[in-house]
Parts: structure tokens; sequence; C-alpha cells
């Protein structure tokens, strides 16, 4: 990372930063620390900390984009989570960007090994989740379940890129207010009153249908980048940082970030490397990472998780409403 110091009656002089402040700065952003925070702590200038941030996070998401790639995945789960660019939706004028107001941020994890797949950073549309669901559809090469919450755009998002030959489920938590005073349970969440689940297509394994993964790497994500954090005056105020900022995020947790019930990092479940990345190493790969060629989706091979299960079911895809969650009544057609 260079910069220029200007010295009265002198040249410019190039200013290198060294890797092992680089690393302090990037491991301080990752670990959830405002550009501020990070500049106190690592005595590194505010521009320089930004400059390095969004250098590293565009790079990281080229890594991600060469990394994964060919990947064989069963259980997949969808979320949105929202945050915002500058100001919040309400305060957004007509003859303002439309890059401003909320700005959602679209994941797909692989449950099993709590891997970030694929993820897309924009406004909560039709548009977006047909972006997610085309990624996602290019990077693996068999049959998945999915399940996603119940955004109405991911039933044709998932029927535009996987066409049938996916098994997808919806589920949707019906939640009741908290009582009390209104400020003091204001940032309260609410109590889950039921849970629906609706197998849109195909044949998923019922037992399976969960997006609790995902919610929970929402937990990580507000917790490890200060952009997410509510209540805080860290918010992004430009669309194209704050797409790098979460591609940074999304390379540190796969890569570098141990998993407690893993006993390992979300990538080496997944197989796609050997070993705990280091954030320099990290550092030195994002930004030697090239454009990587565009991907060519494959054919999908596989059954779906309930006929690998034994279960009887074939033909044409079926639409279920399971009411109550798990040991709901079942009703089809």
């Amino acid at each position: 990372m260079m910069g220029l110091r200007l010295e009265k009656g002198k040249r410019p002089v190039v200013n290198i930063l060294p890797v092992e402040k680089q690393t302090q700065v990037i491991a301080a952003l990752t670990e959830g620390c405002s550009i501020r925070s990070t500049e106190r702590l690592t005595d590194v200038h505010r521009d320089t900390v930004m400059r390095l941030g969004v250098q590293v996070g565009e790079g990281c998401r080229r890594l991600h984009d060469a990394m994964m790639r060919g990947l064989q995945v069963s259980l997949i789960e969808l979320d949105e989570q929202w945050a915002f660019i500058a100001k919040k939706q309400k305060r957004v004028h007509q003859d303002e960007s439309p890059e401003l107001g909320d700005c959602y941020l679209f994941l797909a994890l692989d449950a099993t090994s709590k891997a970030i797949l694929s993820y897309v950073a924009g406004k909560r549309n039709g548009e977006n989740a047909v972006a997610l669901a085309t990624d996602l559809r290019a990077r693996i090469v068999n049959r998945p379940q999915i399940t996603a919450d119940g955004f109405p755009a991911y039933v044709g998002a998932i029927d535009e890129a996987f066409s049938v030959d996916v098994d997808f489920a919806q589920l949707v938590k019906v939640y009741q207010a908290t009582p009390g005073n209104e400020a003091a349970v204001r940032y309260s969440p609410g109590s889950i009153r039921g849970i629906e689940k609706t197998i849109v297509c195909g044949h998923p394994d019922e037992e399976k249908i969960s997006t609790s993964y995902v919610e929970r790497v929402n937990l990580t994500t507000r917790m490890a980048m200060r952009r997410f954090t509510r209540l805080t005056n860290g918010f992004s105020k430009k669309l194209t940082n704050h797409r790098a900022a979460i591609a940074l995020h999304v390379a540190h947790y796969n890569l570098c970030r141990w998993h407690e019930t893993l006993r390992c990092t979300p990538a080496m479940a997944l197989g796609v490397t050997d070993h705990i990345w280091t954030i320099g190493e990290l550092i030195e790969a994002a930004l030697a990472a090239a454009e990587p060629a565009p991907i060519v989706p494959e054919p999908h091979r596989g059954m779906s998780a309930a006929k690998a299960k034994g279960e009887k079911g074939g033909g044409k895809p079926r639409l279920y409403v399971l009411k109550g969650g798990k040991g709901g009544r079942v009703s089809g057609r």
C-alpha cells in the first residue's frame, strides 16, 4: 500500500506501508473495529486504512470467485441482512443516488461446512435474488437442498437458476411483539409464535428445512463488521466501500476464522483449502489475485434429499404446506 508524502521544497516521497502494518490494519478491520479505531490502534492514517481495506477487499472478491467453484454441497440456507448506505431509506430524496438507503446482504451458506458460498449486496428486490441464485447455481455441481426465508422473489429466482434440479423450501417464522414499555423493548427481538414450512419444488428432507445456521452468521456479520453494527456512526458512506468490506469479511470468515464447532475453518471443512490462513497470507493472495474467467455452469447430477433417504416420491414437483413446523400436519397435492 503506497501513498505520497510531500515535503516543502523537495520532490514527493513514496511511502510504502510495511507488511506488518498492513496485517495489523486488516486484522483490526476484520475484528469489527471502525476506521478511526483502527487508526488509533495501528497509528496508520484513516485514509490509508480506508484505501488498504478497499484494495484488499476487492482482491478478496476475486479470490472468493476463483476458489469457490466446482463445489459439492448438499444443504444450503439463504437469507438477507439489512444495512444502509449513507442514510436510512426514509431520508433519501428522489433526486439522490439510488445507491443510498437500504442495502441488503444476500447470503448463501453451506449448512454443513458453514462456509459462505455466494453473496450479493444491494436492494432487496428480485434482481438481486436472481443474481444470488444464478451465482450459486454456477458454483455447485450437484443437486442441493435449499431453504430460504419467506422473501417471495426467491421462488422465481430459484426456478430461473435451477429449474427442477433442486429441492427447495421456504421457512417463515411468525413473531409476536414483546410486551412491555416501548422504549425498553424497542430493540428486543420478538418471541416466535410459530413456524411455517412450504415445500416449493422437489423433495427436500423436511427435518433439514431450516435457516438457523445462516441466521447465526448474521450475528457474526454484525459483530465482525463495524459497518453492520446497529446504532453507531460506522455505517458505510459509499456502496463501493461497503461491498469491499463485505468481500474482506467473507474471505476472512471462510479462510482465517476458526469455527469452534467444526474445529477448523469453513473453507477447510468445505475442502477448498487444507490449512488455516493467516492475515498476512490473505492479504498477499488478495493483492495478487487476478480477475478470474466467468464460471461456465455444468449440468447438475444427483437425486433429491428425500430420495437419498429412501423415501418414496418422484415425477413432477409437488407443493406442500407444513403448519407449525416439525411434526405438523402435511397437506399436498
